[in-house]
């Protein structure tokens, strides 16, 4: 496995904090073994500077983003705004050379599998025609075992490798919130996809340390290339 991808079943759900966390660990942990993190498609500020900024990936802001609008809206949308054009060639292509540099490269979607990258492709078409396996990112709040139902059909009717679901705890909840809103068993049971772990809240998103536990506490094995 030399990349994974890093969807979820809404916007603002946790997939900078789970992609943080698999960073944090690997940088402590992989025995200097290479990373590279990317994500194709950002629209407004926020993951690629941060990325940059916590983590040695020696990549560029365009390595890291190679298509960026300012706009915080859905690409197809806010590439109309600014007169511009989606072209994903070099979006792949930056991926490719990620890929063949980097012992194991993370690739954040933007928002849900469901999401439009252009106005013919969502994150899941990409998924597929790119050929990452998935972990799928599911919020614990009122509706999770809905959205987590509703976008492992469209990855199975996109025919995207899902390897497992993480629940993240946007804000603080207590255990009985967490098995009222997302149980883990009937999530599990309903998609027929493993939990792979439940990400506490972060009161500090940045903070290394506790990003390292907070992924040595989620299953591994199938989330990384463990070493041998």
């Amino acid at each position: 496995m030399s990349a994974l991808l890093i969807a979820a079943t809404d916007s603002d759900t946790g997939k900078t904090v789970l992609i943080s966390a698999l960073a944090a660990y690997w940088q402590a942990h992989s025995g200097g073994r290479s990373l590279g993190i990317m994500k194709p498609v950002q629209s407004g500020k926020g993951d690629r500077e941060l990325y940059q900024r916590l983590f040695p990936l020696n990549q560029s802001i365009s390595e890291i983003n190679p298509i960026h609008f300012d706009s915080p809206l859905a690409p197809p949308i806010a590439a109309e705004k600014e007169g511009r054009n989606i072209n994903l060639d070099s979006a792949w292509q930056t991926f490719e050379t990620l890929s063949k540099q980097k012992d194991w490269v993370l690739v954040e979607a933007l928002g849900s599998l469901g999401s439009p990258v252009t106005h013919e492709t969502t994150v899941a078409d990409l998924a597929w025609d790119w050929r990452i396996p998935t972990v799928l990112v599911v919020p614990v709040k009122l509706g999770a075992i809905g959205q987590a139902v509703a976008n492992v059909a469209l990855a199975r009717q996109a025919r995207v490798h899902v390897k497992g679901i993480v629940l993240n705890c946007i804000a603080p909840c207590t255990q009985q919130e967490i098995d009222d809103w997302a149980p883990a068993d009937l999530i599990q049971s309903l998609t027929q996809v493993p939990i792979l772990g439940l990400i506490p809240h972060l009161p500090d998103p940045t903070d290394l340390g506790r990003l390292t536990q907070v992924a040595s506490d989620l299953a591994l094995e199938r989330l990384m290339p463990m070493r041998g």
